[in-house]
């Protein structure tokens, strides 16, 4: 699917067809292009597209380039972010001229609320330029919304591994299970970003020089510097919420542990408080003739005295010590 802006007072306006359109389209936006509309693409713009195999390498060199006067830049943005499993595929931007062309086969939501805006905002989006710069903004604020909301999720998993648990052993263990996989799709969720963020790095990097090299304006080089200052400031705090998430995984594993030695502190204590008592029980319970206290009238009740003591001794010296 083809989508042709064009310039109407200051705003884009969706265009209905390119090839009529042709000579006032800034910007082409490709959907899962067909090998027509990539043809019709290559015709109008005058340089061949990248394919889709193209742009999944992650060489620099095959990301970031120069070919037949146009600027091609790639990068890897996130698509369906509401969820906790976001769609990674590279999106290319190429630059020939005043004219811009988009070629992707997701949908990240800023190539949705761009276009809206700029269709009701006057923007200054009237050139390839100025609109690739209107785009990566709009992509770094998406993906600061997108941190953001992982942090607040980071902050309640934070909130929930060291609160009070259930003392319920079968209740507990779900939680710390739910625990463990909250963890892990955040992990997923920083790790994805931090990537997308390294690619737009590198792209703004591409894109400073080549605005130096085509002399843009002062207000657009500006804008490039903002953009990739907000892109390396994302890119810090993605890196510090996966250390978070490190820590906290660990923290969520340790209080599994110590979970798991206080039961099996409780079978140990058992183990030693009910030994004495056993032991005396075998004493008496041995089949020969002569016991002394076999014919004792108070042999019963003194047996079962003893095994009372030496069950009530350990316990205490245990928590005398502090061990209970």
């Amino acid at each position: 699917m083809i989508k042709a802006f064009v310039v109407d007072n200051d705003r884009l306006r969706l265009a209905d067809d390119l090839v009529a359109n042709g000579d006032q389209v800034v910007w082409a936006d490709l959907l899962n292009p067909t090998k027509e509309e990539e043809t019709t693409i290559e015709t109008w713009l005058g340089v061949a597209i990248p394919t889709r195999e193209e742009m999944e390498e992650i060489e620099i060199s095959s990301r970031l380039y120069i070919e037949d006067g146009a600027y091609f830049m790639t990068a890897t943005l996130p698509a369906q972010t509401e969820i906790d499993d976001p769609l990674m595929s590279p999106v290319t931007f190429v630059l020939a001229g005043p004219r811009l062309v988009t070629i992707r086969y997701h949908e990240p939501k800023a190539f949705k609320t761009f276009p809206l805006r700029a269709e009701k905002v006057a923007t200054g989006c009237t050139t390839g330029n100025t609109i690739l710069i209107g785009l990566l903004e709009a992509i770094v604020d998406r993906l600061a919304d997108i941190l953001e909301r992982a942090g607040r999720d980071i902050e309640t998993i934070s909130r929930d591994i060291f609160e009070a648990r259930s003392t319920k052993v079968n209740k507990r263990n779900r939680d710390f299970q739910e625990l463990l996989k909250a963890i892990g799709r955040k992990e997923d969720i920083a790790s994805s970003i931090r990537d997308s963020l390294i690619s737009l790095q590198r792209l703004t990097g591409f894109l400073a020089h080549v605005a130096t090299q085509i002399k843009m304006s002062k207000d657009v080089r500006a804008r490039i510097k903002t953009v990739s200052r907000d892109v390396l400031s994302l890119a810090d705090h993605a890196t510090f919420l996966s250390q978070k998430i490190s820590f906290l995984l660990d923290a969520t594993l340790g209080m599994i542990s110590i979970k798991q030695n206080a039961i099996i502190k409780i079978f140990s204590v058992a183990a030693v408080i009910f030994l004495p008592p056993t032991l005396v029980a075998s004493i008496y319970g041995m089949n020969f003739d002569v016991i002394p206290e076999l014919k004792w009238e108070l042999g019963y009740p003194f047996a079962i005295a003893l095994m009372i003591l030496s069950a009530i001794l350990p316990f205490w010296y245990f928590r005398r010590r502090g061990w209970l």
